[in-house]
């Protein structure tokens, strides 16, 4: 069922980028609602984290140390603790929760089942050196509700609050059940977290980015809205188109757009986010997981479809956040300003965490290019993207985002105290923002101390002074 939002959401508008081919983005989106959000950790909560591997972990640390206060996640599988029915071993969990809390860093956890003596059957799907497969239905409930039992009880002391229920189910590749077992057992996993911990939150899989560009063109032309909803699909798809052949196809007319809906896997996306929605209405579900992948310019289009497609009220968490971009040629300037614009713009439209991956690029993986950017060199040097999240997350801490549309300029406010953050480029053409004693501006990731005018063009910069964003725009001609 179709829900809407209750009226009054603020609206987060995005225009284009000068320097980018793509044409200009649509016109505004509502924001997402959001509850307010647990206890922040010491040192003060922020919205911007990244996910990495753990065996590179001595590599990463210098980074991970500043970005504390952030939020990460990490994948278990029952099959994978439990290798021999009986004989668990946590330990490589354990270190996982040991080393998060001692960065500072919050953990989720995704509970996934695998397949093995618990599920039975052959796995279709092995994936990576880890040898991962898909998902299946636990041939025991309650087994599968002592294990999820077992591991809230062990982690709830490390901070673990928040629980996934496996990963993209709408890929065959994780999740070899139908919508109506992952139904079931989201259930009867949800009755064991909350069991366990009172205090615990439950979060779907994470419909896949791909799975979210079906819904957002699903739900336009569903609506009657056929030319927007054409256009909507080339946005988001515009560096997908024609890496999946006859999954996403060019798109020129509706008709394009409803037989390309007709795909087998493009009908098996929306039926799985449907599943997730009622699970979301039915309050089985307690956060909505996001992942999002493509270019800036179609954060718009994802946020109206949160807002039209979540129950007010609901946390939306974007927990894989990144750049897909075969064979992208894009310099690390203009990958670093689009990672700042695709985060700051999910920030403002209200998603309260927003989870970078790959934190760094991995050459050992079965890809032969860097298909999703990675913010630091595989060996744990800071590129440009990484000094730019570090710079993004230490003005989000402890502040609150909202998004900014006025004198030409869009982007997000970070507001702490009586003291903003602008993180802004030019909406269109370029902006000169006057000299002003109150105000301090500099590019991301460098310190804000130039107090002569400044032009913002394409680029996001930071604009600081006190008072609030209103106040902070006055200054601007």
């Amino acid at each position: 069922m179709r829900r809407w939002l209750a009226a009054g959401l603020a609206l987060l508008a995005l225009a284009g980028c000068t320097s980018d081919p793509e044409p200009a983005p649509p016109a505004p989106s509502p924001q997402v609602t959001a509850s307010p959000p647990p206890a922040p950790p010491q040192g003060g909560r922020t919205v911007f984290g990244a996910h990495w591997d753990w065996n590179r972990y001595e590599q990463f640390t210098p980074f991970l140390r500043k970005i504390s206060g952030s939020a990460t996640y990490h994948e278990l599988s029952w099959c994978d603790i439990e290798r021999e029915q009986g004989r668990p071993d946590w330990s490589a969990v354990d270190r996982v929760a040991e080393r998060s809390r001692s960065l500072g860093i919050t953990l989720h956890l995704k509970i996934r089942t695998g397949v093995c003596w618990a599920t039975g059957g052959t796995a279709q799907h092995v994936r990576g050196t880890a040898n991962k497969t898909e998902s299946a239905m636990p041939r025991d409930l309650d087994a599968y509700k002592s294990f999820v039992d077992s591991v809230v009880r062990r982690y709830a002391p490390y901070g673990v609050r928040e629980y996934a229920v496996e990963n993209e189910v709408n890929a065959p590749q994780y999740w070899a059940g139908s919508p109506a077992d992952y139904t079931t057992l989201v259930t009867a996993a949800a009755a064991a977290i909350r069991a366990a911990d009172p205090d615990a939150r439950v979060v779907d899989s994470g419909i896949s980015s791909v799975a979210y560009g079906w819904g957002v063109a699903d739900r336009l032309l569903q609506a009657g809205r056929q030319d927007e909803a054409v256009r909507a699909y080339n946005a988001y798809f515009q560096r997908r188109i024609g890496t999946r052949g006859k999954q996403i196809p060019p798109v020129s007319t509706p008709a394009d757009l409803r037989a390309a809906l007709a795909v087998a896997q493009n009908a098996r996306n929306l039926e799985y986010l449907a599943a997730t929605e009622r699970l979301l209405d039915g309050k089985v579900v307690d956060v909505r997981q996001v992942h999002f992948y493509e270019h800036w310019s179609a954060v718009p289009d994802l946020l109206g479809y949160l807002s039209a497609q979540t129950p007010a009220g609901t946390p939306v968490e974007a927990w894989e956040v990144g750049q897909f971009w075969r064979d992208g040629d894009g310099d690390a300037a203009s990958r670093s300003a689009e990672m700042v614009k695709a985060v700051a713009l999910l920030a403002a439209g209200g998603v309260r965490e927003v989870i970078w991956l790959p934190l760094a690029y991995n050459p050992a993986n079965r890809q032969s290019s860097e298909v999703r950017y990675g913010l630091l060199d595989p060996d744990g040097k800071e590129r440009t993207a990484g000094q730019m999240l570090a710079a993004l997350a230490a003005l989000a801490q402890g502040a609150t985002a909202e998004p900014v549309r006025d004198k030409g300029l869009a982007g997000t406010a970070f507001r702490r105290g009586g003291e903003t953050a602008l993180v802004v480029w030019a909406a269109a053409g370029p902006v000169t923002v006057p000299a002003s004693a109150a105000l301090k501006s500099g590019p991301v990731g460098a310190a804000a101390t130039r107090d002569g005018a400044v032009e913002v063009a394409a680029d996001p910069v930071v604009l600081r002074g006190k008072g609030t964003p209103a106040d902070l725009l006055k200054t601007v001609g």
